[in-house]
């Protein structure tokens, strides 16, 4: 049960620390002006997905892989359609990778969740188990 609480506190910790860097960024693709004006930034798996989707549907405008943006040649700082290419693939990376650490921490929460059940269970059924062998000597 008290692993199963370390998970959970980590989990909750991290999904915090995830929160808050997601917070600087500012990042408000997605998020309607209004919510923006008030200060809403996209800071959860869901929001996160749906502005890395966008990204992606953007950057596939410019060239739909990055061997076709670079035709055989290599990488250009200073063509700006690579650049910009290069720019949207890293916050689309950014966004994804944002849904990933989310979907971990939900799952780590889940799996602290099932072992403090477990060992409440185990721990019950060793009481019932130690009342019935005291009731049969």
């Amino acid at each position: 049960m008290v692993i199963g609480s370390v998970f959970i506190a980590q989990a909750i910790e991290k999904n915090n620390w995830m929160t808050e860097a997601m917070h600087v960024e500012k990042v408000t693709l997605g998020i309607e002006e209004a919510a923006a004006a008030r200060g809403e930034v996209v800071d959860s798996a869901t929001e996160a997905q749906a502005a890395g989707d966008t990204i992606r549907e953007h950057r596939r405008n410019i060239a739909s892989t990055y061997e076709e943006l670079l035709a055989g040649g290599r990488f250009d700082p200073l063509n700006p359609e690579q650049l910009s290419y290069a720019q949207a693939l890293n916050m689309e990376n950014y966004l994804y990778l944002g849904v990933l650490g989310f979907g971990v921490t939900t799952i780590v929460i889940g799996t602290g969740v099932f072992m403090i059940v477990t060992g409440l269970a185990l721990g019950a059924t060793g009481v019932v188990l130690l009342q019935l062998t005291r009731g049969t000597s």
